[in-house]
């Protein structure tokens, strides 16, 4: 998110918009506060590829929060605004980050997390500067007030570290090999995407998601080094979306699925109540999208939804059009970026239309963040190719689909979750012998977490239990990962070496379908 050249050249241009508020923020602004928080950032110790975190719901200071790192060679975290404080605690320590900046609306999960995080030397809080706040933490705007607005002297590239969970339960950091260059020099990616999907200077982008995830980080990115406005919704609504398009004359953005489907569900008044005409691009990934809903939304607003298919790691990258998709329904894309291997098991190349492991010869390097033994789980041992586990095959045209995701990686809403943390937590309840945790068809969100549980002998599994493992669940998770249905059986299918048999259950829910992604 570097502004560059167009504080200069659009000085007043909105470089955002909060969608709710109104607030404008234009080039000339954005890059002012930019730089007040990297003389901050560097005030406070941090130098060429060190961390800071970024926790907070959308706002407008994200956006300024990430592009100080991105010009001044830091590596930046932002977390899921909807953690508990020892999930944030685990991701703040791992990243080890020095710096968090958080919003007045999550200081208490904040107050909550820094007791376990001894490396965090300073809270920055966004609208706090009428509120008494705890040890750590001062006022945003206040700490920020007196530096310069000019760039750093040494201004130099960084990036964002984001996080994919790991089969463990713990989340992993994705960290890219960061280049010693100036800011406007973006990393490859983004000027393979921007050429992808018609950015330009006179856009206007409607991001409707939570900035901590990755696509809306790379899209909103995209858009400001483009010199384009995005206009951001603090939260999603179907209807309001809507009316952004017509009210901003927005010409891109991108969704999930799950968005589509409550569009969908608006009644034809007020499906019909907004002019959509200025849209040109509407991206979709993040979650596989149901192949009616897709149809529906294509009938609606004609062939200009572009699908993509491509994993926080980088490994690789797929894409197709609204005619491309038409004709090979179901499909991710053709691979686009990276050289894409189907294997099985024995790292056998598999026949056209055969599902097995995807792995590519990697479009861009990485590794998990202090984890050499997950990074290396992730490599072929000849060093060549590396895998996030998703399965999937490419039929004679060279469109690949998926079949099946990584390590039973649940998809619900856009959002990966890991089922290992809720399996653990489940089984040390006292009532639970056994607990397999896996995500099940929802038409809506593409998945929903389903658990399974074995109780102890003498326990009956019904609707009280239910009741008291949600709530006990709901103590320890964010609400995204808590399972939204529980159901019980007398015993669970492991192998003779004790591992749980978990397709096996799965499947019951999936049925005969070849793939296990919703279509």
């Amino acid at each position: 998110m570097y502004s560059g050249q167009y504080a200069i050249a659009n000085p007043d241009r909105p470089a955002f918009i909060m969608a709710g508020s109104g607030i404008a923020v234009s080039y000339a602004e954005f890059e002012a506060r930019s730089n007040k928080l990297a003389h901050f950032l560097r005030d406070q110790g941090l130098g060429f590829q060190d961390h800071y975190a970024i926790f907070m719901e959308n706002n407008e200071r994200y956006m300024e929060s990430c592009s100080a790192g991105e010009r001044a060679g830091l590596y930046y975290t932002c977390i899921n605004s909807y953690l508990t404080g020892d999930e944030l605690a685990y991701i703040v320590n791992n990243s080890e980050s020095k710096v968090l900046i958080t919003s007045k609306a999550k200081i208490d999960v904040v107050a909550d997390a820094l007791s376990s995080c001894p490396n965090i030397e300073v809270v920055l809080v966004t609208d706090a500067a009428d509120t008494d706040l705890p040890q750590l933490m001062t006022d945003y705007a206040s700490a920020i007030l007196e530096y310069p607005a000019t760039p750093l002297a040494d201004e130099t590239l960084g990036t964002s570290m984001l996080y994919s969970s790991g089969t463990t339960g713990q989340p992993k950091g994705i960290i890219r090999p960061l280049p010693v260059q100036a800011p406007q020099a973006p990393l490859p990616m983004y000027s393979f995407l921007s050429d992808l999907w018609g950015y330009r200077e006179d856009m206007v982008y409607l991001s409707p998601a939570p900035l901590y995830h990755s696509a809306p980080q790379a899209a909103v990115n995209l858009t400001i080094r483009t010199g384009g406005t995005v206009v951001i919704m603090e939260r999603f609504d179907p209807l309001e979306y809507l009316h952004l398009i017509q009210r901003y004359q927005i010409t891109h953005s991108q969704l999930v699925p799950t968005m589509f489907s409550r569009m969908l569900k608006l009644t034809e008044a007020e499906r019909a109540s907004a002019d959509l005409s200025s849209l040109e691009v509407a991206v979709h990934a993040a979650a596989p999208c149901p192949v009616m809903v897709k149809e529906q939304m294509i009938e609606w607003w004609g062939p200009i939804i572009h699908e993509y298919y491509g994993a926080t790691e980088g490994l690789g990258f797929a894409a197709c059009n609204s005619a491309e998709w038409l004709t090979h329904k179901g499909t991710v894309g053709r691979v686009v970026l990276g050289d894409l291997e189907i294997l099985d098991d024995e790292m056998h190349r598999l026949p056209e239309g055969e599902p097995g492991t995807l792995w590519f010869k990697t479009a861009t390097e990485f590794s998990y963040h202090n984890d050499p033994t997950k990074t290396a789980e992730s490599t072929s041992s000849d060093g060549s190719m590396t895998t996030v586990g998703d399965v999937g095959y490419v039929d004679s045209d060279g469109f690949l689909y998926l079949t099946d995701r990584k390590t039973f990686m649940i998809i619900s809403g856009g959002v990966n979750i890991y089922p290992q943390e809720c399996e653990d937590l489940l089984i040390a309840h006292p009532k639970v012998a056994d607990a397999a945790v896996f995500g099940v068809p929802n038409v809506d969100l593409g998945e929903e977490v389903k658990a399974v549980i074995q109780p102890i002998p003498n326990v009956v599994g019904d609707e009280s239990l239910t009741e008291e493992l949600l709530g006990y669940l709901s103590e320890h998770l964010s609400r995204q990962k808590v399972p939204r249905s529980i159901d019980y059986e007398a015993e669970l299918p492991r192998l003779p070496t004790g591992k749980l048999y978990k397709r096996l259950l799965r499947d019951r829910y999936w049925g005969e379908s070849k793939s296990r992604i919703v279509q």
